[in-house]
């Protein structure tokens, strides 16, 4: 690999905000300000942070790893899991808890950003079903804007 292709990592500021929807009850959200790293490969970019007890999930690095028209969120640490975000597909995953491993289907019926090594926006929406059951729909949005 020559200097031309080796990925650039940044500092970053991460806006994360997920929200979900459950039939008849009025949506839970969290929302989380955090320094993180933007990582900008051949390949597409990568987008990663440390989870706090805010979020219940400390000593858990997520990464968003943007590659085209999929988006894989990956969780390592106290919580492991991948989730594959694909507009209009679905992916089945496992998700493993210090509680247990489940199941889990995405069903991704919207997928937009304007990302580049700037910053910019991610939305992901999606439906989730867990061990097969639908439990919800789901949204992520992602604001990165350059660490100053």
């Amino acid at each position: 690999m020559n200097s031309i292709d080796a990925p650039k990592t940044k500092s970053v500021i991460l806006f994360v905000k997920g929200e979900q929807y459950f039939d008849g009850v009025d949506p839970d959200g969290t929302e989380l300000m955090t320094e993180g790293t933007m990582t900008i490969t051949d390949e597409g970019m990568d987008l990663s942070y440390q989870e706090t007890e805010l979020t219940g999930m400390a000593g858990t690095t997520t990464t968003f790893r943007i590659r085209d028209r999929r988006v894989t969120l990956l969780r390592s640490g106290t919580v492991n899991s991948q989730m594959i975000f694909e507009e209009g597909q679905q992916h089945t995953s496992l998700y493993a808890t210090p509680l247990g491993d489940m199941t889990i289907d995405i069903q991704t019926s919207r997928l937009r950003h304007n990302l580049t090594e700037r910053g910019g926006i991610m939305e992901i929406r999606y439906s989730i079903a867990v061990e097969h059951f639908v439990t919800g729909r789901n949204v992520f949005r992602v604001r990165v804007r350059e660490k100053t």
